[in-house]
C-alpha cells in the first residue's frame, strides 16, 4: 500500500456507538494510510486515548453513558490533549448542534453519513503538515 508522507504514522481515533460508522471510517482512513483507534463510546476512547495518542478524533455527539460533548469536553481539559483537534460526528445538522460543539472545543462539525472524500479532507484540514 502506497501512503502520503503526512498519512505515515499519524493515529486516528473514531468514537461512535454505531459499528458501521467505525467500520466505514476505518476503511476509509486505513486505505489512506492512517493508522485507526476504534472506541464504542466516551468512556472506551478515554480509556484508549493515553495508550494510542490520536492526532485527530472524530467523535459522535449522540452516544449512550458519555455523550460527545461530554467526551470531547473531557478530553479537551487534559493537558495532554487540549490541542489535540477534536471534530464531531452527528446525524443532525444544527446551528444550536454546531454551536454546542464549539462549545466543549470541536475543531468542526462533520454531518453523516460522511462520504471519504469529506472524512479524508477533514482529517487534512486539522491535521495535515504542520499540527501536532
Amino acid at each position: 500500500m502506497t501512503t502520503t508522507p503526512q498519512a505515515t504514522g499519524l493515529t486516528i481515533m473514531v468514537i461512535d456507538d454505531s459499528s458501521t460508522i467505525r467500520r466505514s471510517a476505518e476503511i476509509f482512513l486505513s486505505g489512506a494510510g492512517y493508522q485507526v483507534v476504534l472506541a464504542e463510546d466516551g468512556f472506551d476512547a478515554l480509556a484508549k486515548i493515553i495508550d494510542h495518542q490520536p492526532a485527530l478524533i472524530f467523535c459522535d455527539i449522540l452516544m449512550p453513558r458519555l455523550d460527545g460533548y461530554q467526551t470531547c469536553a473531557l478530553i479537551k481539559k487534559s493537558a495532554k490533549f487540549h490541542a489535540t483537534p477534536v471534530l464531531m460526528l452527528s446525524s443532525r445538522d444544527g446551528l444550536f448542534d454546531r454551536a454546542r460543539g464549539a462549545m466543549v472545543g470541536s475543531a468542526a462539525y462533520l454531518t453523516k453519513p460522511f462520504s471519504k472524500d469529506s472524512l479524508l479532507a477533514a482529517v487534512r484540514e486539522h491535521a495535515g503538515p504542520g499540527r501536532p
